[in-house]
């Protein structure tokens, strides 16, 4: 993977993970219910989470692209299409109010408990999975080793989302503060929206300037 490409899918990875989602819902409710102190273990179940599911998209979409590179081409297109559409969507869905962190809810402050419960809710996120499948493809290239491309692709997600993760446990109530104002949400669902925007578009940019 050349350094481009992996600075391109590192600086998009982020902005995705930065969307205030169930997992960093949860990390924040955790946070504000419980203290700090239990940062670590929800930052642990959202990284083992991600590992999880990209390992699963990553690893299909490899043995994909080994098995038939036309069969990758159409999955990558359709991919970089489902990408334009959600950008669409997002710039014209109104910015809404965003949802509110539950911090009477959870199970008891127990870091195993903790782990699990992030762990089923980060790996069971279906938007999220769906997103991984069209977004990944978009990166990946059967000119380079898929080995390499597969380990960059997986440590460079999970060791972000454990940074992002650990953000927000961090810093929760300015967190939450933040995400809620209008022209935060404003500005987040315009940038997201051209995040993958310029996702979708590498297919059809990015490669022909490559070639």
């Amino acid at each position: 993977m050349s350094y481009e490409t992996w600075f391109a899918f590192a600086a998009a990875s982020v902005v995705l993970l930065a969307i205030p989602g169930p997992s960093m819902l949860l990390v924040i409710s955790y946070a504000l219910g419980y203290g700090r102190k239990t940062a670590f273990a929800t930052v642990t179940g959202v990284a083992l989470g991600h590992l999880v599911a990209m390992t699963a998209a990553v690893v299909g979409l490899a043995a994909l692209l080994i098995g038939s590179a036309t069969a990758f081409a159409v999955v990558k297109w359709i991919g970089a299409a489902y990408l334009l559409l959600m950008a669409i969507n997002l710039w014209r869905a109104p910015a809404g109010k965003v949802p509110v962190a539950d911090n009477d809810n959870l199970p008891q402050d127990k870091p195993l408990k903790i782990v699990a419960h992030c762990f089923a809710v980060t790996a069971g996120d279906a938007k999220n999975i769906a997103i991984l499948v069209a977004f990944l493809p978009q990166f990946m290239t059967a000119t380079l080793p898929i080995s390499d491309q597969v380990y960059a692709l997986i440590s460079t997600y999970v060791a972000l989302s454990t940074v992002v993760a650990a953000a927000y446990a961090l810093m929760a109530g300015k967190a939450l503060k933040y995400i809620r104002k209008r022209s935060v949400r404003r500005a987040k669902k315009h940038g997201n929206g051209t995040v993958l925007i310029a996702a979708g578009s590498v297919t059809a940019g990015y490669r022909k300037i490559a070639a």
